[in-house]
């Protein structure tokens, strides 16, 4: 199969079309011009293939859709957004999850594409458990598995059980929506035993959304051992629970507190310099 580098064509013609209309297009009203000029040479006849680029991808099958994409990748060719947006119509993504057992580059085309479709996570949580794999590509994998995370909980578990990417694990058990004592009692044994990540544990409790959390926030919050970094992320996640905490606390000696109101000082100044 032939394939041609259509984003490359397009761009020759951008560079004449921009060269001819020098000046007529601010830089804000470029930005919306390109992509409606994309968008038209998708549906232009390119005689050296024979067809327009949304008719050539429009002809091949499903499986030659995804030998493309290989084939763009492996040769370092642009993947063309024609060609992305034919699997799309297609409804074809489900297609792609071999992609997800190649090499990184095919990895993260099938992530960006297949994006948060349930029949994808449990590969997910495969890449993010591969050592092999680079760590930006976890990150696109564990944001995706966040959103659903009830899917992999029990994997979520096990893997936190067995000391596998424990803080990804938490992260996914936190945005768990169905109601389950063993993910609760996982996030409140690290809220209670790890103090130097006592503010993200705090988080986890009030995404959690557990409202059994709120005793051992509001137990914490009267540590005064506590910095003010920590007091403020103990008290979002007390609020974000229904609850309230109204004791005034010092914090004058804290070094994030004097920063913070150092820097909060700067910026009233430079808005009251401004203003006179």
């Amino acid at each position: 199969m032939k394939l041609y580098d259509f984003d490359a064509m397009f761009d020759e013609k951008l560079s004449a079309y921009i060269a001819k209309n020098k000046g007529k297009y601010t830089e804000n009203e470029w930005e919306d011009v390109i992509p409606k000029l994309y968008k038209a040479f998708g549906d232009t006849f390119i005689k050296s293939v024979g067809d327009t680029p949304n008719g050539f991808f429009a002809k091949l099958a499903d499986a030659e859709l995804v030998t493309a994409v290989k084939t763009c990748l492996k040769n370092g060719v642009a993947v063309s957004g024609f060609l992305c947006s034919e699997i799309e119509k297609r409804g074809s993504a489900k297609l792609l999850m071999p992609l997800l057992d190649g090499s990184e580059k095919e990895r993260e085309f099938a992530v960006g594409l297949i994006g948060n479709d349930g029949f994808a996570v449990g590969k997910y949580m495969d890449i993010i458990t591969d050592g092999a794999c680079g760590q930006e590509l976890k990150e696109k994998c564990l944001e995706l598995l966040k959103e659903k995370a009830d899917l992999v909980l029990d994997r979520a578990v096990e893997n936190y059980k067995n000391g596998v990417q424990c803080g990804y694990m938490l992260e996914i058990m936190s945005r768990s929506v169905v109601p389950s004592d063993r993910v609760f009692d996982i996030l409140i044994k690290e809220f209670r035993s790890d103090p130097e990540n006592l503010a993200l544990n705090a988080d986890y409790l009030a995404r959690y959304g557990d409202a059994r959390a709120l005793q051992y926030l509001l137990d914490k919050i009267e540590d005064e051992n506590i910095g003010y970094i920590e007091y403020k992320e103990l008290l979002l996640a007390i609020e974000s629970l229904g609850g309230k905490y109204d004791a005034r606390r010092d914090f004058s000696s804290d070094p994030n507190y004097l920063l913070l109101k150092s820097h909060e000082a700067q910026v009233a100044d430079i808005f009251n310099t401004e203003n006179k």
